[in-house]
């Protein structure tokens, strides 16, 4: 009797959690399923020239901040730590990846080159989030997101002041101005300071920037899934007891902050690789885009991977398509951004919103 009641006990929670890696993968394919659809619409629209060149100028952007917006949720939602810093990844990523396109634009394929320069921007700012996550992740809360915003603010000012060349003689930096870099005649000025780096290729697109949402999301989802992921959940959760249980807590931190940091960076690949003049301004790294980031995350729902994609695309494209109504959008947007946080975080909305989709899925399932 003693040994049935054992093996029901343990059936129990296998078929728990066959059941949650079930739900979890389905979730997953509605995530990929939506982003390849939303996809396949606008592509065919552009074809069919039933989108502005407007709209179509957006498109790599909107890609671009739901990736970003991704890889903060990773921090915020799943690690639980409060991140101001991601633009500063996002900028580190940027100008890594532009500099090596600059220097073999005329001397490689454009293909491999901006491969590698993805991967360039990408492992760069992996390694200046393992490099800030020593001594960041000591801290929690309030002190975590101040420090992380010291550290974009930082970035962004060192990047405004650097100058940096290359002749025959090998690359030259100062801090000063061009004249400074003593350059030979033949030589190439690569950063110019506040003027950033200009006549970077144009080697991103749209295709390319969902290609790279997707992969974002593949790191994102697996990571949660594995035993990597639940234990740095268990952290969020309770770190007392995952570290009373033998979690490794500045390790798993670490691993998940680094995650971050790349796929930040891999945002900032394709921001770089869709502008003409790169410039470490505060319009595209400063504290207002790590707050505008963070906007996406929350009203997404903290912990909702697919919920800050669709917040990035569509609070992101929102300013943009009310801009007829001058002085106006900005009021229908702050509306907006109110209803939905009401919708989304008040416990009688949240409940009436639950009971309506509960009621949705039985009657879709009595039908089938």
């Amino acid at each position: 009797m003693s040994n049935t009641n054992q093996t029901a006990a343990s059936a129990a929670p296998a078929s728990i959690l066959k059941a949650a890696e079930g739900k979890r993968r389905r979730n997953d394919l509605i995530t990929f399923g939506i982003v390849i659809v939303v996809y396949a619409i606008l592509e065919i629209l552009m074809k069919t020239g039933l989108l502005s060149s407007h709209l179509k100028g957006l498109l790599v952007p909107m890609a671009y901040y739901a990736v970003v917006a991704v890889a903060l949720n990773l921090c915020v939602g799943i690690l639980g730590e409060l991140s101001l810093g991601h633009a500063g990844f996002m900028c580190i990523g940027a100008f890594s990846s532009a500099l090596f396109s600059q220097i073999f634009q005329n001397s490689m394929p454009a293909a491999p080159r901006f491969f590698l320069a993805f991967v360039i921007g990408v492992a760069v700012s992996a390694l200046f989030g393992f490099l800030i996550g020593i001594p960041v992740l000591r801290l929690n809360g309030d002190y975590l997101a101040i420090v992380t915003l010291a550290f974009g603010e930082i970035i962004k000012n060192i990047l405004n002041a650097l100058y940096l060349g290359l002749d025959s003689r090998g690359f030259h930096a100062s801090l000063q101005n061009v004249m400074a870099l003593g350059l030979e005649p033949d030589g190439t000025v690569l950063v110019n300071g506040a003027m950033g780096i200009t006549g970077t290729p144009h080697d991103s697109n749209f295709t390319i920037a969902i290609i790279v949402l997707l992969l974002s999301l593949l790191v994102v989802r697996n990571f949660i899934g594995s035993g990597q992921g639940r234990a740095v959940m268990s952290i969020r959760d309770n770190r007392i007891a995952a570290e009373s249980i033998g979690i490794n807590i500045t390790k798993f931190k670490m691993t998940a902050f680094t995650i971050s940091a790349a796929i930040a960076g891999a945002a900032g690949v394709l921001f770089s690789h869709n502008i003409s003049t790169l410039q470490a301004s505060s319009q595209y790294f400063g504290y207002n885009v790590s707050i505008m980031i963070l906007v996406y995350v929350v009203l997404g729902g903290i912990g909702s991977i697919r919920g800050s994609v669709i917040a990035a695309s569509v609070l992101y494209l929102l300013p943009e398509l009310l801009r007829g109504l001058n002085k106006y959008r900005m009021l229908i947007y702050s509306i907006v951004l109110i209803v939905v946080m009401l919708i989304n975080w008040a416990p009688k909305a949240v409940a009436k919103r639950d009971e309506l989709l509960a009621g949705f899925r039985s009657g879709r399932k009595r039908k089938v």
